[in-house]
């Protein structure tokens, strides 16, 4: 009651003062606020600048720690990026800010493009980096004893930090920093941990500055044992010139674009050199041959018969285009294979010396094009997290040949495939072809718009649900300690009547459709071909794909569907429902990003066994139009079971789309014949339960006890096949 009448009084005593005094009172209350404020904003000011006056004492002491701690000095690699990715950095030369000056008139080149270290995300102005100091990632540290801490200012916002590195190495305070600005951060390039500057010196005393590379050792490629290659290129210095043109030629068309053409989605720039092994990377002359030796080498093969061809790629298909040499120039297999390792060997600028038998490192490939075109950022936080030399970018000029052929001496090594199911088959494809005798299990980071095999390998649907789930941090952490599993793998015979082949075969791993499904995957890839700036999004790209799919509701294009196709199953033909528009052959329970075709879970009255991805036995069901397509993603309604069996043809008597595995083509009249090719190793994601948690760690005594001698090569590839058919 008391509180009442203070309120009550107060109120009346301010009714009661004079206008005037009213005014004075508020004008005082708003001046003590803008003090505030004011306050507020100039502590922060100190605290910024007290940040810059740090770093530039360490831009100033970096010139003597290399020498004092025998670190090796390794250059940035810098790639040409458009100013709207560095609004938050600061030019780690000059230390001003990367964001555009406010000019009136029209924009350069300096203006619109600055430089990014590809390695460790280092920016600065195009004017600035040819004087950075050089203190970027070394990837080979060949002769020392132990690896050295590489401490670096953090110039940007790491999006991939270990819970545990949050912390100084030395006094095991928080280095998120205090409100007036503490001592600044030193973060170390290979096993992420944290240090204070002050406490440095301390910790450099106490430890030698030795580094464990932190808690993915096994996966990072030790800079121990790699080993920078003697071979030189006789057109080396007239490359360097070409290179050296390129990028002049290709700054000037960059700027050009930029002002003719206004990009919505692309944040990076990507400018092609005569160097660069099709990565789409601008490097600086002073770098190129570092920015080429970590992208790998041009992929360059030979097929079957013993012809010189170069294996082109597209998206996530397995689209081959060849440009065969003269028919003089054909070989013997095992020569053509020798000639490819010789060609590959001449590019490799590294390779892998005496490495730990316990060492399991990472070999990675990254499509770029692969969903919504997030490799280049993909690209970069790997190589901050692993050695660059583990990571490969593939293109329309480099293919897996080029990592496997580096990796081929490892003998643990896992792949990790950054890209959509068509990607995987690309890379499978290339590891059988290497005919390891144990070949490396593949995990997959799903980058494309499907991913239906990542699904079912419990890698998730889509970046989206990485980056939930704890980003590449927790992705490398479920690689260490995944499972192994096997996966069949299908051959795709398409011949005529008579037989004969007509084009060479291909590999499925997920599924095969052909019909009213495949109309849409054809249309999707017409479309991405001609506008790849609309497929910037999963989730727009899933929008796409569903415009395309209405399109063809009211369509109805193959009415005539069942009358068109003649299937076989095990040499016995199996009726197509007359009210089918599609069928479908599947090897793995996903299909179009995320449906179960054939349900195993449902309760059914037919006596077909449930599906399995390594039982050598394929499903095949029927689909009733775009419209059916439909209620299958959203759960409606569900897929006619036809046929299971080992051997299937389907006889083509009209020309129809067809895709496999999302590669999609219009097929004319022919049989497609599908028949076991192969089983492959996979790795799956360590579930919960105790089941999947006894599936990783047999795994790992597999391969140590291969390692020991204990059991061969083969007889650890053979136990791996046992146990993924009885534990999964």
């Amino acid at each position: 009651m008391d509180d009442d009448g203070d309120i009550d009084i107060f109120f009346s005593n301010w009714n009661n003062k004079n206008p005037t005094d009213r005014l004075f009172i508020v004008s005082c209350l708003i001046a003590a606020l803008v003090g505030i404020l004011t306050i507020a904003y100039s502590a922060f000011q100190w605290r910024r600048n007290i940040n810059l006056s740090w770093m530039k004492a360490i831009a100033r002491s970096k010139k003597n720690p290399k020498a004092r701690h025998k670190v090796p000095i390794a250059p940035h690699t810098w790639v040409l990026e458009s100013v709207s990715r560095g609004k938050n950095l600061n030019c780690c030369v000059c230390l001003k800010s990367m964001s555009p000056s406010q000019t009136l008139g029209p924009m350069t080149a300096s203006d619109s493009f600055s430089h990014r270290c590809s390695i460790c995300g280092a920016a600065a102005h195009l004017s600035c980096s040819s004087s950075a100091h050089k203190d970027c990632k070394c990837v080979s540290m060949m002769g020392y004893e132990h690896v050295m801490h590489q401490w670096a200012v953090r110039w940007n916002e790491v999006t991939d930090q270990p819970d545990e590195t949050s912390f100084c190495s030395y006094c095991e305070e928080p280095c998120s920093g205090s409100f007036l600005g503490g001592s600044p951060i030193w973060c170390c390039l290979w096993c992420q941990r944290l240090v204070h500057v002050d406490c440095h010196s301390s910790l450099s005393n106490e430890t030698g500055d030795i580094c464990d590379l932190g808690p993915y050792r096994r996966l990072i490629l030790s800079p121990l044992h790699v080993k920078e290659s003697n071979q030189t290129s006789a057109g080396g210095f007239l490359s360097s010139i070409t290179q050296g043109a390129n990028e002049i030629a290709s700054s000037v068309r960059a700027t050009i674009r930029s002002q003719s053409k206004k990009s919505k989605h692309g944040n990076e720039t990507s400018v092609d050199t005569g160097n660069s092994g099709g990565t789409g990377d601008m490097s600086t002359e002073s770098t190129a041959d570092t920015h080429q030796a970590v992208n790998g080498s041009h992929e360059i093969e030979e097929n079957r018969n013993g012809t010189l061809n170069v294996d082109l790629q597209h998206q996530d298909g397995d689209v081959d285009r060849k440009l065969d040499s003269k028919p003089s120039l054909k070989r013997s297999s095992s020569s053509s294979k020798k000639d490819e390792s010789q060609v590959l060997g001449m590019k490799q600028k590294y390779e892998l010396i005496d490495l730990s038998p316990d060492a399991r490192p990472l070999l990675v490939f990254i499509n770029k094009k692969s969903g919504a075109q997030r490799g280049n950022s993909l690209r970069q936080r790997l190589n901050i997290l692993l050695n660059p030399v583990q990571v490969f970018e593939l293109s329309s000029t480099q293919g897996p040949e080029a990592g496997l052929y580096l990796f081929r001496k490892v003998p643990h090594f896992r792949v990790l495939v950054c890209g959509g199911d068509g990607t995987v088959g690309w890379v499978l494809n290339a590891i059988e072809k290497q005919n390891f005798v144990s070949p490396p299990p593949v995990a997959i980071l799903p980058a494309g718009t499907g991913n239906d095999l990542a699904r079912v390998l419990s890698w998730g649907g889509g970046l989206g649900s990485v980056e939930r789930q704890g980003g590449l941090c927790t992705v490398l952490h479920h690689i260490e300690h995944a499972a192994v599993t096997i996966l069949d793998r299908w051959k795709v015979a398409i011949v005529n009547q008579p037989g004969k082949q007509l084009q060479s075969p291909k590999f499925m791993n997920n599924y095969l459709g052909i019909g009213c499904d495949a109309k849409v995957a054809l249309d999707i890839h017409n479309l991405r071909e001609e506008n790849p700036e609309k497929f910037y999004n999963q989730f727009m790209n899933k929008v796409l794909y569903a415009r395309e799919g209405a399109k063809g509701i009211m369509d109805r294009t193959f009415v005539d569907f069942p009358w068109q196709v003649r299937v076989e199953v095990d040499g016995v033909e199996i009726e197509v429902p007359e009210d089918a528009e599609g069928v479908l052959v599947a090897n793995i329970g996903s299909y179009m990003g995320g449906v179960d075709l054939w349900q195993n879970e449902d309760e059914t009255y037919d006596n077909f066994d449930p599906q399995s991805m390594h039982d050598k036995i394929l499903e095949v069901v029927s689909i009733s139009g775009t419209w059916h397509l439909g209620k299958l993603q959203v759960g409606l309604s569900r897929a006619r079971r036809l046929a299971q069996g080992q051997s299937i043809k389907i006889h083509l008597f009209a020309a129809l789309p067809v895709q496999v595995d999302g590669e999609p083509w219009f097929q004319q009249p022919c049989t497609l014949a599908i028949s076991h090719h192969g089983q492959a190793f996979m790795l799956k994601r360590a579930a919960e339960e105790p089941l999947g948690h006894a599936a990783a760690i047999i795994t790992d005594v597999l391969e140590n006890a291969e390692t020991n001698h204990v059991i061969s090569a083969v007889q650890k590839r053979a136990l791996l096949q046992e146990m993924a058919l009885r534990l999964t």
